[in-house]
């Protein structure tokens, strides 16, 4: 229950700075996770990212203040953050598919969004196959693209990266260089010390750079591993969803801070076999 009350505690924030800035990192910080470990959660448990979850609530409070106030357009873009009456516009049409000045007409049709909170539940009614385990520091090879901050956009980013991979050859490269203890080939999402994220398809290895790639070097952490198969990339992101939405807030971790690893085991897309590693620390080592 701790878990979800920090979540909860997030979602406070957000709520009380809707006319304010909202500091992703400050959510993440009450959510008591990284600030792309909290988007990915908060996407996979809410089924919305959560830029669009804060533009759907400052939308339907503009809409609250513009037929209970009389506020001017301009002010209550500003207000929301919005630099011109233009993009305001354009933001609260999309919400409601009128437009602001309208909104204030009797009888005009709105849409509201109420707050979101979280709640405990169980379902359990399909087995997850995990193990847990700790494992030092260890040496990555490979290529990387940015993160985006709109985790949605990466559902779409991440699997084409992997078809040009593929493609070009990367990928049977990496595989030839693969000599560390982790076998496989990787998929890693990971942090530099200026909380940009990256996507690596990589391999573990010992073999020296060459100029078309990059190394990390992955902390010693403890991992939940979980095995899984399917068509991809749907089978990686629906055993994403449920190790969060599922398994997290009843196995007593919460997440650690360290990369999320998908070990993929076999090349065969349609018919993938797949560890998501998961980086994790007791809650009470905290």
């Amino acid at each position: 229950m701790e878990w979800i009350q920090c979540l909860n505690r997030a979602m406070k924030y957000i709520e009380e700075h809707l006319e304010d800035e909202i500091k992703y990192e400050e959510v993440a910080k009450l959510a008591c996770c990284s600030t792309y470990h909290f988007q990915r959660m908060f996407t996979y448990m809410a089924n919305v990212p959560l830029s669009e979850y804060i533009r759907r609530r400052r939308m339907t409070m503009a809409a609250v203040r513009l037929q209970s106030t009389d506020i001017k357009i301009v002010d209550l873009a500003l207000i929301y953050g919005y630099e011109s009456p233009t993009a305001f516009n354009r933001a609260f049409q999309s919400i409601h598919d009128v437009t602001p000045s309208k909104a204030r007409q009797e009888g005009i049709s709105l849409k509201a969004y109420p707050p979101i909170s979280f709640s405990l539940s169980i379902k359990g009614d399909v087995a997850m196959n995990y193990r847990i385990e700790k494992k030092e520091a260890f040496r990555i090879i490979g290529i990387s693209a940015p993160l985006h901050q709109d985790i949605e956009k990466n559902f779409e980013v991440v699997p084409m990266m992997w078809q040009k991979a593929a493609m070009s050859g990367t990928i049977e490269k990496l595989a030839a260089m693969m000599n560390g203890e982790l076998k496989g080939i990787l998929g890693v999402s990971a942090c530099n010390e200026r909380e940009q994220w990256k996507y690596f398809i990589a391999a573990a290895s010992h073999e020296p750079l060459d100029e078309s790639l990059e190394e990390l070097t992955v902390p010693p952490a403890t991992w939940a591993i979980f095995y899984g198969e399917g068509t991809m990339p749907e089978a990686v992101q629906e055993l994403e969803r449920r190790i969060v939405t599922e398994w997290l807030p009843t196995s007593g971790y919460e997440y650690g801070n360290a990369p999320d690893i998908e070990v993929y085991l076999s090349p065969d897309p349609q018919n993938a076999k797949f560890e998501v590693w998961i980086p994790v620390m007791k809650k009470e080592d905290n």
